[in-house]
């Protein structure tokens, strides 16, 4: 009789690996955390976008397929870009790096399930160090390509979030795992961990592209921390990016408050720390001179 042998697939989720015609090798208990919904105090919320910590996603892994139950493999890291802004006498790095990642899940006996590839890029922003700037490059690379071969795994992992930040699960049924393989148990079911909030890591927020970012962190022209209220304003800003008025109403706002001389980092791609002001008058003078290249183009047609 012909045994079963590994082969290959690829689906719309990515490369995939399993034994076919052999019978499930999930636990009911792993099964039946999986189709159960995400808890809300794992789900952060960045800048109007949910999303899930890297360290909590390697938490829900070893909770679920447990220690050893599944290897994450580097396929690839590839540096992208490396820049040096020099202000005076001090320099600051900005680096990307690309990284390719497979999340392989075993079952209890060690034996592979499947594994998921995928990649992501990852940058560290106008960094004083060239040292800590590779470091977190890379790190957030890793972690960017993690989550997305996790979410293959369903909603423990950040399906849902995909629907419009929902928290309700949206797979609820597989038909290669029937909810008899899953729900018939000989005891209640292990209560789950009730986790506090989830918090970042130190250092992990993600970028946001094509606009100025907060600057509770800066240590801008004025040092010390930037106010709360500047964060807000920042927000502002990013949103009226294009909108002089409103821009002219943020910077008041912004001496109202006394907040025009803190620090903040501006746009990419040069991501240089200046004052509020400087960043709002900035702007004003290159949509003027926009405004004035359309005129001119009208008159000279």
């Amino acid at each position: 009789m012909a045994t079963a042998a590994e082969a290959p697939a690829t689906t719309a989720e990515g490369p995939t690996q399993h034994v076919p015609n052999q019978p499930t090798r999930f636990t009911p208990y792993q099964l039946r955390m999986l189709h159960g919904g995400i808890n809300g105090n794992r789900v952060r919320n960045l800048r109007g976008m949910s999303h899930l910590e890297a360290w909590d996603v390697r938490r829900q892994l070893i909770r679920i397929f447990g220690f050893g139950g599944f290897d994450v493999e580097t396929l690839s890291l590839d540096l992208v870009s490396e820049r040096e802004t020099k202000t005076g006498e001090r320099s600051r790095w900005t680096i990307v790096y690309r990284a390719q990642v497979r999340l392989i899940i075993k079952d209890t006996h060690g034996r592979t399930i499947a594994h998921f590839d995928d990649g992501a890029a990852g940058d560290a922003v106008n960094q004083p160090s060239i040292g800590d700037a590779h470091d977190l490059a890379m790190k957030t690379a890793f972690s960017q390509a993690l989550k997305r071969c996790a979410v293959n795994l369903g909603d423990q992992f950040g399906l849902s979030l995909y629907n419009d930040g929902s928290q309700d699960a949206v797979v609820n049924f597989s038909a290669a795992h029937p909810p008899q393989e899953w729900k018939a148990q000989s005891a209640p079911p292990v209560p789950e961990p009730n986790d506090p909030p989830v918090r970042p890591e130190p250092g992990a927020e993600e970028a946001q592209p094509d606009a100025p970012r907060p600057a509770s962190t800066a240590t801008g022209p004025e040092p010390g921390p930037a106010p709360a209220h500047l964060d807000r304003l920042m927000v502002q800003v990013r949103d009226c990016w294009n909108n002089p008025l409103a821009l002219s109403q943020i910077k008041g706002d912004a001496e109202q408050h006394q907040v025009l001389d803190h620090g903040v980092q501006g746009p990419p791609p040069t991501c240089e720390w200046m004052p509020f002001r400087t960043l709002i008058d900035r702007r004003f003078a290159e949509l003027k001179q926009a405004s004035e290249d359309r005129n001119a183009e009208r008159n000279a047609s």
